[in-house]
């Protein structure tokens, strides 16, 4: 299984989701990218982000002035 790092420390909203979103196009199926953040509204957009992709959140921490997130990428879901 292969992590890719996304430090989006300092980023203010709504670049953590916009570039989470970004990173999350680049890797493949099956890869994971963690994704820390210093903004306190990560901890809601980059959740709500995850359930618009369909990716699934593997873990959110968090720790005294960051949120870490774990995300795994999945198989788009086709809708009819």
């Amino acid at each position: 299984m292969i992590i890719k790092l996304l430090d989006l420390s300092g980023y203010k909203c709504p670049l953590p989701v916009l570039k989470t979103r970004k990173a999350l196009k680049s890797i493949a199926v099956g890869e994971q990218l963690e994704v820390r953040c210093t903004d306190p509204l990560s901890a809601i957009d980059i959740p709500n982000l995850i359930r618009e992709t369909g990716d699934q959140m593997v873990s959110q921490q968090q720790y005294e002035n960051q949120i870490v997130f774990v995300i795994a990428k999945c198989e788009p879901v086709e809708i009819l």
